[in-house]
């Protein structure tokens, strides 16, 4: 049985990644962002349905980047005996508290369809948000395969 989604708005700041986590940077394409996510997720042994599922969620992160602000972002990739870890961080800031923990309307505008997405086919994503920055993290359990 899949854990179900949780979030996290604020809060304590997110442990910093651990040393040697991969590291891919983005500015312009997706294409890149793609590639290192499914091609870590295999590596690090997540079945094939479940490599999907977290590229999906990647893909629609930093797609977000690419969409809502000026800057690059960044992808960091790590794994843990029991998960996958996957971190997205732009300069970007979310407004609104909710965003990705309602699924929209399929005619409201103004999209957050993409982060409800990220709710919903990873086990637990973590965010942290502020005039800094954004940071996303998604975590896929190991073992675990999708419904």
């Amino acid at each position: 049985m899949r854990a179900t989604p949780q979030g996290s708005w604020a809060g304590q700041p997110l442990s910093a990644p651990p040393h040697g986590a991969a590291v891919l940077s983005y500015e312009r394409s997706l294409t890149g962002v793609r590639a290192f996510t499914a091609a870590h997720a295999r590596q690090a042994g997540l079945p094939p349905r479940r490599v999907e599922d977290l590229v999906i969620a990647v893909a629609e992160l930093a797609a977000n980047t690419l969409a809502h602000t000026n800057g690059p972002g960044a992808v960091t990739f790590w794994s843990t005996r029991d998960e996958i870890v996957c971190q997205v961080q732009d300069q970007g800031e979310i407004s609104n508290p909710l965003a990705g923990k309602v699924r929209p309307a399929p005619d409201a505008p103004g999209g957050g369809r993409g982060l409800w997405l990220v709710h919903e086919v990873c086990d637990r994503v973590e965010i942290r948000t502020g005039p800094a920055g954004t940071t996303v993290r998604v975590y896929m359990q190991r073992g675990v395969e999708s419904p």
